[in-house]
């Protein structure tokens, strides 16, 4: 009988048998790499060295086929499509590489014959956090389906050197440290130098002959650093490149008269000051000129990039081979996600105009049909629309650009609805002056005017974009707007993430699920076998009592493995409601305050999430949950009945850890806030079932699993507005609910911050008096939907029998199948190379 996971592991179905002769070759490389890489012995060897060591061997495995896949784009000179984003929120690479290679087993039974844990070297890695959330793991996901796919694809961002900040609780409130994660090196980098890219800035616009010359200009050079992104067991491995911001190597006379040498490279600093740090905002947009420059460095470097690859098809040739540019909407397709990289459309109309001689109706006519718009947010104050007076300053041509392509734009406008001025007014590019006198330049609306495509990321945020964020562009464009609903990859959120659930549904239905998740339908067969449904109800209280360890260990509170696992993670945010959910939680202990003896459903509420540094009301929650953690916890009383905690620094990597032991997902944001939602499909995909409102994706999730499978409570996105519409008042939502009054006062009264009652009264008065989420008015329907969670948990066979459902009904919800509608619907690409030959192979005979 096997009692543990890590020996269950190594009996293991889905990662295969350890050859012998791979086993003692993977020791051999891992010595030489301790030797020659990393330059120590056994005697002195830190974990870090052999972790350091490990991620060398297995990189070893990565490179002939990462080779030999850019030799096989070059020989084949498909369609390649360009995947431009701020942020990758890529988490760790070790296990996920070994995973896709399929060499776990092998490196597993190596490492364990020199006496080293594997799962302790892979803790040692850092997670690469360049990315905030949502958007920036999505894009994660997405490199992983195009490689698994075989899509010709190129992930490009930036490179910075501090990604998501690290986020230590201290006296319950947030506190920031800077995240350091290329501290001690990452072996998964390749500098790239020969391909370094000039980038300029600021300067002004001159006249020549009637062009526009961009001159006098600051130059930054753009350094890429590669790291490979290896497809599922096809021997496909694309590239992401990420640009790092290296200053000038001569010094402007202007600027360096005085002979201060020793300033001068000190002031080199200030140019590689751009890729620095990630602006850790998630749905907020600032203003601030460092973004831009952020913004357009990624995109100069890109696109340069771009136009070199497509004119020189043949590999290892640097010379142009092309120069006919009519072909390059057949050739390159580009992906903007969100607004973020679209100042990407001046520029590539700059680069053909400018430089490359070509006149603006081509110019015009090829930006269209390359570039496309992915739009990932409904909130206003998401969206970018940066001050004129900052663009003409730092990109004077851009600006100009940008004026031609509205002035064009609204002569369209006129012609097809003549003296209608208001809506040019509402559809320009460029808004009219605020009261400051700031004109701004409205980033969604280029992007609109400038793409062949815009897509939501859910059915529901694709129709509100369609009906209410930008009507007037969906009746000028109806046949640019389509949706491309959200998904997430299987190999890390399942096969990596839950070896015990993923081996289980590998003995009932085989591994065709790793790459086709719709097979995993096949499991409804199974809804009444009790012995299965008794397996899955093993396999998470497994991961239950595992994160039960791990909280005992970190935050030293005794955790019943048994309660329900009520989970919400995801950026801390007021439209995401986390304060609906600590409502909940004080209204379960006023219970049991109230009657002692009160028989009730035993409850762990885990919360994770970061809050933006200058996110005040946001701070304020976490400071509520941190309050209400403290005193529950310490309370006699409720004992093991109730147990709060909030998950420091919570990230992928930790992700990974807490998403498979969860039993119930809180995916509970305003009807008509959250754009799509992935936290909730890879909930789903672990077998937790979802408490949630119709927003998002969560309405998608519904239709798959039948509603009788999630629990939909709350106001849906025409009920918010109705309300809205008829003047929202929380003070009467409040006044209807002693329990919710209750609360609110006891917030008030400093019943949880004894020490300084009036500590969160900022939260308490945003309740009472603009509670623009409407917490108040889905409060009680919350509790009367968390009460019914509470009596199903209790019939543990029916609510296994949902978790099958849930499990069974994640196949829509796969990157697979949302890349493959990308590149059918939006790229252009119908013929996918799903798989190469090994490098030990020869290439298959034409």
């Amino acid at each position: 009988m096997i009692t543990n996971d890590h020996d269950r592991r190594k009996q293991i179905s889905v990662r295969g048998i350890a050859q012998v002769e791979n086993v003692s070759n993977i020791k051999k490389a891992f010595n030489r790499h301790l030797h020659f890489s990393i330059i120590k012995d056994r005697n002195v060897a830190t974990d870090r060295d052999y972790y350091f060591a490990l991620a060398n061997t297995v990189r070893d495995h990565l490179v002939s086929r990462w080779i030999r896949t850019q030799q096989h784009y070059y020989d084949k000179d498909p369609k390649r499509v360009y995947y431009l984003s701020l942020e990758f929120y890529m988490g760790r690479t070790l296990s996920n590489t070994m995973m896709n290679l399929g060499i776990q087993a092998t490196v597993d039974e190596a490492l364990y014959q020199l006496g080293l844990d594997i799962e302790e070297l892979q803790e040692i890695e850092e997670d690469a956090g360049l990315g905030n959330g949502g958007l920036g793991r999505l894009a994660a996901c997405f490199l992983d389906s195009m490689a698994t796919l075989g899509i010709p694809a190129y992930g490009y961002g930036l490179r910075y050197e501090y990604g998501i900040f690290k986020q230590l609780i201290r006296d319950g409130w947030q506190i920031e440290e800077p995240d350091d994660w290329l501290r001690f090196g990452n072996p998964w980098e390749k500098a790239r130098p020969e391909y370094m890219l000039p980038v300029n800035f600021y300067g002004k616009v001159v006249k020549e002959e009637g062009k526009s010359k961009w001159v006098d200009t600051q130059v930054v050079f753009a350094m890429p650093y590669d790291t490979p992104v290896p497809g599922y067991k096809n021997n496909i491995v694309n590239t992401l490149r990420l640009w790092s911001a290296k200053a000038e190597n001569h010094f402007h006379l202007k600027f360096f008269n005085d002979g201060d040498y020793v300033q001068a490279v000190m002031d080199r600093n200030l140019s590689e000051n751009i890729t620095r740090v990630l602006y850790p905002n998630d749905n907020m947009f600032l203003g601030k000129e460092l973004r831009l420059k952020q913004q357009y460095f990624l995109v100069a470097a890109t696109l340069q990039d771009i136009i070199r690859r497509f004119k020189s098809s043949i590999y290892g040739n640097r010379e142009a081979i092309r120069v006919n540019f009519d072909t390059f909407p057949d050739k390159v397709a580009i992906q903007l996600n969100d607004t973020h990289p679209s100042i990407g459309i001046p520029e590539l109309i700059r680069l053909f105009v400018d430089v490359e001689g070509l006149s603006w109706d081509q110019a015009w006519d090829i930006c269209i049909k390359t570039y496309a718009y992915t739009n990932h947010t409904l909130l206003p104050e998401a969206l970018e629309r940066w001050p004129v007076s900052l663009m003409q300053n730092l990109l004077p041509r851009h600006l100009e650009i940008i004026y031609e392509i509205n002035q064009k734009f609204m002569t369209a406008i006129s012609e097809r609805f003549p003296g209608d001025f208001d809506r040019m007014r509402r559809m320009s590019i460029v808004e009219e002056a605020d009261q400051f006198g700031e004109k701004r330049i409205n980033m969604a609306h280029l992007c609109i005017v400038s793409s062949h495509a815009i897509n939501g990321v859910a059915a529901l945020h694709s129709d509100l974009l369609k009906s209410s964020t930008f009507r007037d562009f969906y009746e000028f464009y109806p046949d640019r707007f389509q949706n491309k609903t959200n998904g997430i990859t299987p190999r890390r959120w399942l096969l990596l993430s839950n070896p015990s659930l993923a081996d289980l549904i590998v003995e009932k239905i085989g591994e065709d699920w790793i790459t086709n998740l719709d097979e995993l339908q096949k499991l409804k067969e199974y809804a009444n076998d009790a012995g299965f449904l008794d397996s899955i109800r093993r396999v998470k209280l497994e991961n239950k009592q595992q994160v039960a360890q791990y909280l005992s260990d970190e935050y030293n509170v005794n955790i019943n493995a048994a309660s329900l696992f009520d989970v919400h993670v995801k950026r801390i945010h007021e439209y995401k409601r986390q304060l609906l959910n600590i409502l909940h939680v004080i209204a379960l202990y006023n219970r049991i305050k109230e009657n002692p003896n009160i028989d009730m459903v035993k409850r762990t509420v885990l919360y994770g999430g970061k809050a933006a540094p200058g996110y005040h009301m946001a701070k304020q929650i976490i400071r509520l949950i941190t309050a209400v953690a403290e005193q529950v916890n310490n309370d006699a009383i409720v004992g093991d009945r109730l147990k709060v905690i909030f998950l420091e620094n919570y990230r992928v990597s930790m992700a990974e850890k807490i998403i498979p032991a969860a039993d119930l997902s809180e995916q509970i944001s305003t009807a008509g806030t959250e754009a799509s939602g992935t936290g909730n499909m890879k909930f789903m995909l672990n077998g937790a079932l979802t408490i949630g409102t119709l927003d998002g994706a969560n309405v998608e999730m519904a239709e798959e699993m039948g509603d009788d499978n999630i629990f939909i409570f709350g106001m849906n996105v025409e009920e918010v507005e109705a309300l809205t519409k008829r003047g929202y008042s929380s003070q009467e939502f409040i006044n209807k609910s002693p329990m919710l009054k209750q609360i609110i006062e006891q917030i008030e009264g400093g019943m949880f911050t004894p020490e300084d009652p009036q500590q969160l009264r900022d939260l308490s008065s945003m309740l009472r008096h603009h509670d623009r989420f409407m917490v108040c008015a889905d409060f009680d329907a919350y509790i009367q939907c968390q009460d019914k969670v509470a009596d199903t948990f209790r019939d543990q066979e029916k609510w296994s029998r949902m978790a099958l459902y849930n499990i069974a009904s994640t196949g829509k919800f796969s990157t697979d199948r949302t890349i493959a509608e990308y590149a059918r619907e939006i790229w252009g690409i119908d013929q996918f190379e799903s798989s190469l030959p090994a490098p030990y192979e020869n290439e298959k005979s034409e």
